[in-house]
């Protein structure tokens, strides 16, 4: 099937990509020329893994390319709509401007019966409103089939994705939607053979699933992080209780791990324009309840930030403070709403001298936030740091030697805001290691620990 892919960001790229793997002839179609020249190249413009590899697969086998123009698109049957969908700027309902806009470029390159199929998270109502938009072309087919990757493992999520969704006129019941069902079906024909669940639904249950989906997933994260600070407050430890809570098989593990919380270009965007949809709909109880989510997870990078000074004695102010991380979390170089940065931010703005460093994403931190200082060598940023926060749980720092990283620092003082760490290996290396609901916050505001002084040369250390 010749298919065209509306929108090459990180849903767009990876899904033209996939597509092309199963056999179909795809051309993306993306509206920055400079995006296109990189993917033409096999490279995607964004850290993914395997993404490059199967980039240049499809290019060897000559069905995958990428063009700024829209009429390459027209010899296509279907078309996916993967346009980005952020939120306003003006408020936290989600910004379809870009989505019309590529439906509108996409419609007079249309071939009779072609099927137009959107992928982006949206509110309830969206296809009402392209509908508007393909009014004066009414043999085109509509439908909606919710994308489910999550960055860092996008590639996978796509080609063994935990279930497909179709979006169809009337729903499952209804023979309206046939059409739009088989045609996707043909798409996803080896995912089906395989033996993936698909789920047929109407256009108001596929428009909702995503964010559904998201804020459950985020109810998760924020309810362990809320009661990582009443452990902390109780001299109860997180880790345990979530561990004696996910062995519940009603309630699982995953998801419930404390730490910093979660950011992207996805999560909070979604749960925001999911509180606003639920305000419109005039659904009080989900409106209060994303708020709350929303403000706990916030909460937790300010809660950080004060831990942050407890452990450097009530001041920040001077501090040489070295942050592991920059992007939102490990396998990606993504920095859209990071928590760690967030936390970094708000460590200099109280004073402190702070180096950030990232495996990956350091070159879109600097160029986003250029008030900060960034390393792009872990020894390096750590050379001489008073405290250390790890913020992104990158597997490098997670396997850290914290005997190594011990002869580099000024003070041996870890918060490991994910709670990662094996603590007890770094505490026997003369470390003082504290965790977000680890039931510490007494003990932490009192231990001092051994400030180490570091020659150049890094052949000795002398405790102060």
């Amino acid at each position: 099937m010749k298919i065209s892919v509306i929108g090459c960001g990180y849903l767009g790229a990876v899904h033209a990509a996939t597509l092309a793997s199963m056999g179909h002839t795809v051309v993306g179609i993306d509206v920055d020329a400079q995006k296109v020249a990189h993917l033409n190249k096999g490279f995607a413009p964004f850290h993914e893994p395997g993404l490059d590899e199967l980039l240049k697969d499809g290019f060897a086998t000559g069905r995958l390319s990428f063009s700024a123009e829209f009429e390459d698109a027209a010899s296509a049957s279907l078309h996916f709509l993967c346009v980005g969908t952020p939120q306003s700027k003006t408020s936290d309902t989600a910004d379809l401007s870009y989505l019309i806009a590529a439906t509108k470029s996409l419609l007079p390159h249309l071939a009779k019966g072609a099927v137009v199929v959107g992928k982006s998270t949206v509110p309830v109502g969206t296809v009402d409103m392209l509908r508007g938009v393909l009014a004066r072309r009414p043999d085109v087919l509509l439908g909606w089939n919710p994308e489910f990757l999550r960055q860092g493992t996008a590639v996978k999520d796509s080609l063994v994705p935990d279930r497909l969704v179709y979006g169809v006129p009337g729903g499952s019941s209804s023979a309206a939607g046939i059409p739009v069902t088989n045609a996707l079906d043909a798409v996803y024909e080896p995912l089906i053979s395989a033996g993936i669940p698909r789920l047929v639904c109407n256009f108001a249950t596929a428009e909702l699933i995503k964010s559904a989906a998201n804020a459950f997933l985020a109810t998760k994260v924020s309810f362990i992080n809320a009661m990582a600070e009443l452990c902390d407050a109780s001299g109860a430890d997180v880790s345990e209780l979530s561990e004696a809570m996910g062995l519940d098989p009603r309630i699982g593990n995953r998801y419930l791990h404390a730490g910093l919380g979660f950011g992207g270009g996805c999560l909070p965007k979604d749960i925001r324009s999911f509180r606003a949809q639920a305000r419109v709909l005039d659904v009080s109880s989900v409106e209060e309840w994303m708020g709350v989510v929303d403000a706990v997870n916030l909460g937790q990078r300010s809660r950080t930030v004060e831990v942050a000074r407890e452990l450097c004695r009530g001041h920040l102010s001077g501090r040489t403070v070295t942050v592991l991380g920059a992007a939102f979390k490990p396998d990606t170089d993504d920095i859209r709403d990071s928590p760690a940065l967030d936390v970094a931010l708000q460590l200099a703005a109280a004073g402190a001298h702070v180096t950030v460093t990232d495996p990956k994403a350091i070159n879109n931190a600097w160029m986003r936030y250029p008030q900060l200082r960034f390393e792009s060598s872990t020894t390096r940023a750590l050379e001489g740091a008073e405290l250390v926060l790890l913020l992104t749980e990158w597997e490098e720092y997670r396997s850290l030697s914290p005997v190594s990283v011990g002869e580099l620092v000024r003070r041996r003082t870890v918060l490991d805001a994910r709670n990662v760490l094996d603590a007890a290996a770094w505490e026997a290396a003369g470390w003082t290691v504290r965790g977000l609901g680890t039931g510490a916050t007494a003990e932490a505001s009192t231990v001092t620990a051994p400030v180490i002084s570091v020659d150049n040369s890094k052949r000795g250390v002398t405790i102060l």
